[in-house]
């Protein structure tokens, strides 16, 4: 009787011109560099087989990240110390695999994303900005349309808005956040879109946003 297939979980950066690769381009670039390092992927049984892998909070195009999530299974035993460099070795650059380990938490104990923005304005007063930023978000209900899988719909972003703060850095502002990542999502760049919305004259010409560190309900770090 073969061995059961080693339920595994990645840790891995998307840096630099990696962030314009889509969630389905990524998926399918992973599968291609671990057959490149020659680890063999688990794949699904009946008609049309695919490897047994999933991310587990898909990132936007355009956003960095330095604490993404992939579980997969392998179908032999790997040398999982190895296994960062070699699969890194495999893949393009601005993608690099930090550690692997087996196991790993429940997907819907993710609760919290932390976040860091960087805002560019064009001929503004960068510290001016910082204290009406911070009162805006200070907000009880912040309303704003957004995209849903139904189409356009409101929702208050105010509760899924643990922390935020505001820092000039150089020629532009940083913002330091820590959002809901699931029930609800927000994705960062409502934050952005809720100044278009509600407050244009406090809204950036330009925003990107890195994703630090995930966490579970009580603010501990998720793996």
């Amino acid at each position: 009787m073969a061995e059961p297939a080693m339920k595994l979980r990645l840790r891995f950066a998307k840096t630099g011109r990696a962030v314009y690769i889509s969630h389905l381009d990524l998926m399918r670039t992973m599968q291609r560099a671990f057959l490149r390092a020659d680890y063999p992927l688990k794949y699904s049984e009946g008609f049309n087989p695919h490897p047994v892998i999933s991310i587990l909070l898909p990132l936007g195009v355009g956003c960095e990240s330095e604490c993404e999530l992939m579980d997969f299974q392998l179908t032999q035993p790997a040398d999982l110390a190895a296994l960062p460099e070699r699969l890194t070795a495999a893949l393009p650059e601005g993608i690099r695999a930090v550690e692997v380990y087996e196991g790993g938490r429940r997907v819907k104990e993710l609760k919290w994303l932390r976040v860091t923005g960087y805002l560019e304005y064009d001929g503004r007063d960068i510290p001016a900005l910082c204290a009406p930023l911070r009162d805006f978000f200070a907000q009880r209900s912040i309303v704003i349309q957004k995209k849903t899988k139904r189409g356009l719909g409101e929702g208050d972003i105010a509760p899924a808005i643990r922390e935020i703060a505001f820092a000039p850095a150089g020629d532009c502002l940083r913002l330091d956040a820590c959002v809901s990542a699931q029930e609800p999502t927000l994705n960062p760049e409502h934050l952005t879109a809720a100044l278009r919305q509600l407050s244009p004259e406090l809204a950036p010409d330009f925003a990107a946003f890195f994703r630090r560190e995930v966490y579970d309900a009580g603010m501990r770090v998720f793996r």
